[in-house]
């Protein structure tokens, strides 16, 4: 793996710093740097790298944009306006193994793997003659570097492999992405593993990370970094995709009692509160550091909601009733982003939504750059919940948990006012998710596991039309890039992914 281990990880780790949009892969400031090779030594040093690897998860390459905006760029929920083509070969289905944004997330999310394993590693070395307070910040620092490797493994599998399971049939065999338990050598062959050996590996870290915790006894109150209850939040969430119905309802039922949210934001005033900018979400479990001073500025998911074209598709438009609080933040304004206009105009240019309301509106001057982004909040959890307990067969528990949600809509103020068979109650779980998760990076991953047919590639807003139609996307897999297939140290293309990219 070349393109990852050669220089990135034999040479220096960032601590904590800013990057421009034109910095190249590998070649970044360094700040307070540590080798990773021989400079952790000391639970010092490895609380820096430790940082570092937060830094790398936050960047625009990986979380802090592709690796989040893939999951809702090539899905229904999505609309582009067509006046600027940033990730447009997503979101038109015409991407090639070229593509930039996959180099992006296959590099840096193994960034984020392989200094976690050279962390858990220098972790377990130092631990026996630790003294009892530096034993404390070692088993701290293990338990987030599991989680980072969980989360970015999590999300490498979902991009580059098969869903591991779509509507009951198991595709746990196909490829899936290069497990890394040791830290991988410069020059080193490796393998893909199958994406169900990847889920193993998942679910494993996770494991050993609230075992870590366990025998830190503390974990760190920010959402900024991993605790807990965003353990096992990313617990449930891989263990819905596994279809462990059982155990992706107990993970996040643990999520949300670690979390202590137990109610949602129910008035337009509440909720476009929970995004006015500098962490204000008092739902999220787990979110980036992303703020004025460290953004991606270009880069940044701000500017994709906004002045690079991307906004919510006509058909998720018409899934909010007129008194639903979600639409609080949801407007449109001209190219400068200096007026409101109606969404029926020609060329439609989105507020933000999530990433552009409060002090960072753009109609009021801010700038969405600098807003954050979060990845695992309690909404999703009482969703989770939800579906488990509809394909559990409990229907009562199923509607109260959805209910949590779907009060959201000021006309939904009981389980009465819920559909009351399974079958009909997942279709609106189905919406419901839609409506909720908009901007957060899962609808296509949704429609895989569904197996879903939908309709891609929206186009003549404010009418509902579609250049591709009537899709089946669960066996999308997206090509590994082939930077990394020509580097010849072992991984090898998914086979006929070309004929997986849905066709007029």
């Amino acid at each position: 793996m070349k393109n990852i281990f050669i220089k990135s990880l034999a040479g220096l780790m960032l601590a904590f710093g800013a990057t421009g949009c034109g910095d190249k892969f590998l070649e970044t400031d360094i700040y307070d740097a540590v080798d990773l090779e021989s400079g952790l030594a000391t639970p010092g040093s490895i609380g820096y790298a430790l940082n570092g690897t937060y830094y790398r998860l936050c960047q625009y390459y990986f979380a802090g944009n592709y690796a989040t905006t893939f999951g809702d760029l090539g899905s229904d929920i999505m609309y582009w306006n067509g006046d600027n083509n940033h990730q447009n070969a997503i979101y038109e289905y015409t991407y090639l193994d070229t593509y930039y944004g996959f180099q992006y997330v296959w590099v840096y999310g193994y960034k984020v793997v392989d200094n976690s394993a050279r962390i858990i590693k220098a972790c377990d070395e130092l631990l026996p003659d630790a003294n009892s307070e530096d034993a404390v910040d070692l088993q701290l620092y293990k338990a987030e570097a599991y989680a980072l490797r969980a989360y970015a493994m999590s999300v490498l599998t979902n991009v580059f492999g098969h869903q591991v399971k779509v509507d009951g049939q198991d595709f746990s065999s196909e490829p899936g992405v290069v497990v890394v338990n040791e830290p991988v050598e410069a020059f080193a062959e490796v393998s893909r593993s199958s994406v169900g050996d990847c889920y193993t590996q998942i679910l494993s870290d996770l494991n050993n990370s609230i075992q870590a915790y366990q025998q830190a006894g503390v974990s760190r109150t920010s959402g900024q970094v991993f605790s807990p209850a965003a353990v096992y939040g990313l617990m449930a969430r891989v263990k819905l995709y596994l279809e462990d119905w059982t155990g992706a309802k107990e993970a996040a039922d643990k999520a949300l009692t670690l979390s202590g949210i137990n109610s949602l934001a129910y008035t337009d005033a509440d909720y476009a509160a929970l995004y006015s900018g500098l962490w204000s979400n008092g739902e999220s479990i787990f979110f980036l550091a992303l703020d004025s001073s460290t953004n991606w500025s270009a880069n940044s998911c701000g500017t994709l909601y906004t002045s690079y074209c991307y906004g919510p598709s006509p058909y998720l438009v018409s899934l909010y009733e007129d008194g639903d609080v979600r639409k609080s933040i949801m407007y449109w304004t001209n190219q400068q982003g200096t007026q409101y206009v109606e969404y029926g105009d020609a060329i439609p240019w989105y507020g933000g939504g999530k990433f552009g309301t409060g002090s960072f509106n753009a109609v009021t001057g801010g700038n969405p750059a600098v807003q954050t982004n979060y990845l695992i909040n309690a909404p999703e959890m009482f969703l989770i919940q939800a579906e488990a307990d509809i394909k559990l067969g409990n229907l009562n528990d199923a509607k109260n948990e959805l209910l949590v949600v779907a009060k959201r809509n000021k006309d939904i103020t009981s389980v009465n006012d819920l559909p009351a068979d399974a079958a009909s109650l997942f279709a609106f779980l189905k919406d419901e998710r839609a409506r909720e998760l908009f901007q957060e990076g899962h609808r296509l991953w949704d429609l895989r596991r569904w197996n879903e047919t939908t309709n891609l590639y929206a186009y003549d807003a404010p009418n509902i039309k579609y250049e591709l139609n009537n899709v089946n996307v669960s066996g999308v897999v997206f090509p590994i890039p082939a930077d990394e297939i020509n580097a010849g140290f072992g991984v090898e293309q998914t086979p006929n992914w070309e004929a997986t990219r849905p066709q007029k």
